[in-house]
Order: C-alpha cells, then sequence, then structure tokens
C-alpha cells in the first residue's frame, strides 16, 4: 500500500480504487469495525499513507478517517442529505462521489486540476464560475497543496452563495500556533521532510480558522469529533485529532 501511493500517479489510483475494493473486501469481512459511510463492517482496515500506517482505509468504499469523521458531522450537524443544494466538491473523495452523485436534492459539480472523474478541470486560485453561484462547497486536503491558500479560500468565498457554507480541512500541525510555509523548500524530500508530504507546500497550523475568517467566512469552532465516545471513535476508526470548521458565508457580505 505504502508503495501503491508514493509511486502510483493519483489518476491511476482513482481508477484503480474500485477494482481493488471488489478484490480486498472479501479479506476483511467481520465485526469489530464499521463505516458509517458505506456500513460495511470488518475485522480491520486497510492501511494507508507515506508510512503505510495500519487500520485506516475502508476495503469497500475507500474512506479515511477523516471521511468518516465527515460523513457523521453532515448526517448529524447538517440538512446536506435532505436540503436542495447547489454543491461543488473540490478534489472529490472516492468515498463520497457516487454517493453525492446520486442524491436526488443535490445538484452536483465536481472539479478537480488533475483527477479523471471530475467535471471541470480548474485551479482553486481560478474559479471559473461566477459570483454566488453555490450552497455548499467541499475542498478538503487541497490547501496544502496550492500556492496561495488564501487567494484559494478568497475564490471559494467568493462563489458561494450568502448563507452558503464550505468545508474544507487540512492537515494541522496541532503544536504549531502559525501556519508554516517557506517558497524556498520545493524539493520532494524537503517537503515530506517539513510539510509531512512530499506534494505539500505548507503545514497549517492552529491558526488555520482564523486564515479562513481573513477571507471573510464565519467558522463554526465546534469541537465534533469529540461528541463520541471512546468506543465509538475506535468502532467507526475516526481520527485521533480533527477539527472540522464549517465556514459560513455571511448573508450582509455577497460579493458584488
Amino acid at each position: 500500500m505504502r508503495f501503491l501511493v508514493r509511486n502510483v500517479p493519483r489518476p491511476w489510483l482513482i481508477r484503480m480504487s474500485g477494482l481493488f475494493g471488489v478484490i480486498v473486501k472479501p479479506f476483511y469481512k467481520g465485526s469489530r469495525y464499521q463505516c458509517p459511510v458505506c456500513e460495511n463492517r470488518f475485522r480491520k482496515l486497510l492501511p494507508y499513507g507515506n508510512k503505510g500506517a495500519d487500520n485506516r482505509l475502508c476495503p469497500s468504499c475507500m474512506s479515511l478517517e477523516r471521511h468518516r469523521l465527515l460523513w457523521l458531522y453532515l448526517k448529524n450537524r447538517t440538512t446536506f442529505f435532505t436540503t436542495r443544494y447547489n454543491v461543488l466538491h473540490v478534489a472529490p473523495e472516492q468515498s463520497f462521489l457516487k454517493r453525492f452523485r446520486a442524491m436526488p436534492n443535490l445538484t452536483y459539480t465536481t472539479a478537480d486540476l488533475v483527477s479523471p472523474l471530475a467535471d471541470v478541470k480548474m485551479d482553486i486560485q481560478d474559479i471559473p464560475f461566477p459570483d454566488n453561484t453555490f450552497d455548499v462547497v467541499f475542498c478538503n486536503h487541497v490547501l496544502e497543496h496550492v500556492d496561495d491558500d488564501k487567494v484559494a479560500m478568497k475564490e471559494i468565498f467568493r462563489v458561494i452563495k450568502p448563507g452558503g457554507w464550505a468545508i474544507m480541512q487540512v492537515p494541522i500541525q496541532w503544536e504549531n500556533n502559525y501556519t508554516f510555509e517557506d517558497p524556498s523548500i520545493t524539493t520532494e524530500a524537503d517537503r515530506e521532510k517539513f510539510f509531512g508530504q512530499y506534494d505539500h507546500v505548507r503545514f497549517h497550523g492552529t491558526d488555520y480558522p482564523d486564515r479562513l475568517r481573513s477571507a471573510g467566512f464565519e467558522v463554526d469552532d465546534e469541537d465534533f469529533l469529540n461528541t463520541f465516545s471512546e468506543e465509538e471513535k475506535t468502532y467507526y476508526r475516526l481520527p485521533q485529532r480533527e477539527m472540522i470548521w464549517r465556514s459560513v458565508k455571511p448573508v450582509e457580505q455577497a460579493v458584488s
């Protein structure tokens, strides 16, 4: 798994994921864990990540810890599954793509710079949609890859309707109060050393919600993860630490 993640181009990983799930799923059936996205149960989950960390990836829908937490958040804290929304999903996650696309209440557009599954090829620093277009935007684990995350946040703010909201998860370096970025760090080895992954260009610190606010958003700071018991966190294989900052475009700040 570690070899695949590090050496196979992302578009090919995306294309192969469905077949891979079909092949490995029967070997992981059990009752110890449940993925809340696909609702399948397993004796263990697949390893994932640069270091091949064990018990992370759902063998059926390919969800990771952060995806399972976000699914539960959408289910328990929003009306996403029932309200009519115009949705932009940047870098759509495999575990969500088909499910969101099949939901009759959504007008659903996907976008990505390289994914073969996306409807629109785009750079989130220059989004090709008019102001005030979307009710909801998802842009998860993307902003750590782009040259200027603040420009990308402002672009997302621009295309959201007043009263609409976005979820823009990023890896957080919890021990740092400030986001670390250095444009002189350019090699894959140095980026992995300083930013945690070879294709990252920054490591966001605990100032991340303030960066979202600087783009104009009102940010919800609820610690949703810790509404679950330790037993539930283990059963659903949720993250050890993760915040879902729901970022709302104020009604009075429409972009003209």
